[in-house]
Formats: structure tokens, C-alpha cells, sequence
């Protein structure tokens, strides 16, 4: 795909950000073909393709501090690499909403509220063993099961507020001064495409540059939402594929219960990153694609 050189300004030199875990799925190909645009190949196999979520937490950006949740619909090919596809970005920031629609990236943002609880984990009582080896100096308790944590995102939308998921972290970060336990350092380039929205009608390509520690986690555990929008998968699928008569509002609303949907499909890997550093490249823009994404 030919690709123009032509560069958005960025202003996302802002370091460290902090940056919580990703968690990859296996999405059905029909759920991810929805959101990508018809340009693109999708990589799939047996009716799957690699989809899932980021979950960041952000001390400092371009935008303030605000929480995030990227809901990833599939990869793309894009010779010689693949690349992500964002299908919904969750902000807990008006001006980290607007940010993504339209200054840089070109990403499908939308306001969230983001509620934590702590979940306390039962902790075994304390028994003999235990005080024999603290009297020898051994401490028993950093290797207890860390507090979880509850995290419930709604999509805001004016007075309105349409409940999306809730993620179950299932162990504590590790003690913010220590590096024990976070895994080793490492340096990675993760290439995406974005735009395509009614924000932004351009599809762009842009890749972050990161170093952070990284370990492997148990997945989270996700549940949909409280009051069921849809009665299946299946039937928001066919609603999306059969939008092109309806409204934007109703597609919309397809895309999120669609969106619900990876969220709640097959987790296979999850990965937490901590003392991170991100640098995100100025996008460029694949000159062939400048249609409504709204006639899709």
C-alpha cells in the first residue's frame, strides 16, 4: 500500500507514562472484519484472528493524567510486519478524548468513567512455619497473593453512561520502589494503523517506541455488562454487517456491543509492563483511503 509522507505533529515525548498490561485474544474473523477497513487484509486463521485489550494507566502525557482502555479488534497485514487495529479507545479524559480523535492518531475515543476497588485476596492464617522462619529472619509475607483489583468502565456519552465491562486484575502491581519481580528490561516497536473515523477520514500509520519491564501475568478476568445489550454475539454481528440502512447512532451502538465482544473472547496471553517509557512516532498517511467510514 503506497503511503504518503506527509507527518502529523505529535507531542508525545512526554516520558515515562505508566502503563499497566496487554492481553491478547483470539477474536472471530467476522467480529474484526467489521471494524477494519476493506483496504486491509486481515490475518486470521481457523475463522480467528489476534485481537484483545490495553489497560494503561497514564501519570503524564500530552493529555494530563487519565486511564485507558484499547479494545484491539484484530491484526492487519502489512508486508513485511502486521500491525494492530484499534476497534474502541476508552478515556477517562474529555481532553484526552479529543486529543486521539483528531490531533494526532486518529483514534476512536469516546470518554469512559473508571472505577477501582481493591479486592482483598483471603490471606491463609498464619500457622507455625510461618513464625519459625520469620524468627530467622525469612519474610513470609511478600510471597502472600497480592490484593487484586476491580476496575468497572462506562462509556459517558453526555448525561448518558452505557456500561462496558468489568476487569478483574487478579494480583498487585509489585511495590512501586522495587524492581524485584516486574521481569526483565526490554525494547519493542508495536506498529498500528488508525484514522477512519468520522473524526479523522484519513487511515493513518504510526508505531510507538517502548522500554519497560515486562512479566507474564494471569489473564484478567472481564465480565460484560450488567444489563445485556444484545442477546448474543451473533445477533450484533448480523445487526453490524446489515447497518448500512440505519442510523449513526445505531451503528454506533452495534460497534460497542461489538467491541463488548472482544472483551470477552478467548484470552491466550497476558502481559504486564512496568517503569515504562513510550515514545510515539508522528503518524503518516496512507494516501488511499479518504471515504465516510460511516457508508461501511
Amino acid at each position: 500500500m503506497e503511503v504518503e509522507e506527509r507527518k502529523t505533529p505529535s507531542g508525545y515525548g512526554k516520558l515515562p507514562w505508566v502503563f499497566k498490561g496487554r492481553q491478547l485474544h483470539l477474536v472471530k474473523a467476522e467480529t474484526a472484519r467489521v471494524f477494519i477497513p476493506k483496504e486491509f487484509r486481515l490475518v486470521e486463521a481457523f475463522g480467528y484472528t489476534l485481537g484483545g485489550f490495553f489497560l494503561a494507566s497514564y501519570d503524564d502525557s500530552p493529555a494530563g493524567t487519565f486511564d485507558e482502555l484499547v479494545v484491539i479488534a484484530g491484526t492487519v497485514w502489512n508486508p513485511p510486519t502486521s500491525c494492530a487495529w484499534a476497534a474502541r479507545v476508552l478515556v477517562s479524559s474529555e481532553e484526552a478524548c479529543i486529543h486521539g480523535r483528531k490531533v494526532d492518531v486518529g483514534l476512536p475515543s469516546q470518554v469512559a468513567s473508571f472505577s477501582k476497588r481493591i479486592t482483598p485476596t483471603r490471606r491463609p492464617q498464619k500457622g507455625k512455619i510461618d513464625g519459625f522462619l520469620n524468627m530467622m529472619g525469612v519474610d513470609t509475607a511478600s510471597h502472600r497473593p497480592k490484593n487484586g483489583m476491580d476496575i468497572q468502565v462506562c462509556e459517558v456519552n453526555g448525561s448518558a453512561a452505557a456500561d462496558i465491562c468489568n476487569i478483574n486484575l487478579a494480583a498487585g502491581v509489585p511495590e512501586q520502589n522495587s524492581n524485584q519481580g516486574m521481569g526483565p528490561i526490554i525494547k519493542m516497536s508495536l506498529p498500528s494503523f488508525s484514522g477512519h473515523t468520522e473524526y479523522n477520514q484519513h487511515l493513518l500509520k504510526y508505531s510507538c517506541q517502548i522500554t519497560c519491564r515486562v512479566r507474564p501475568v494471569s489473564p484478567a478476568k472481564v465480565f460484560g455488562p450488567s444489563a445485556p445489550v444484545e442477546d448474543s454475539e451473533q445477533s450484533c454481528e448480523s445487526r453490524s454487517l446489515n447497518s448500512k440502512d440505519s442510523t449513526s447512532g445505531k451503528l454506533g451502538d452495534n460497534k460497542r456491543n461489538l467491541s463488548i465482544s472482544v472483551m470477552l473472547s478467548k484470552p491466550i496471553l497476558a502481559l504486564e509492563f512496568n517503569c515504562l517509557k513510550m515514545q510515539v512516532q508522528p503518524p503518516v498517511i496512507v494516501s488511499q483511503s479518504t471515504h465516510n467510514p460511516l457508508e461501511d
